[in-house]
């Protein structure tokens, strides 16, 4: 059998949307500091610093002695 999805109100006008889905509701927390988004943010630092320390070794001066003589 179909699910009826219109009603009729107390006036006799039509409801189109009486039929409401389910909700869905996520556990998951989504915004702050979630697990994560904190790995992606550890892996991105860790990548940073080893970046810095190549760019120290490549060039034999320090990072902000690199971009103060650009």
């Amino acid at each position: 059998m179909a699910q009826r999805t219109t009603t009729v109100d107390d006036r006799g006008l039509m409801n189109n949307f009486a039929y409401e889905p389910p909700v869905y509701v996520d556990e998951e927390q989504r915004v702050g500091f979630t697990e994560f988004a904190e790995k992606w943010n550890g892996r991105f630092a860790m990548i940073g610093f080893v970046l810095l320390l190549l760019i120290e070794f490549g060039t034999d001066q320090g990072f902000i002695n690199l971009v103060q003589s650009m």
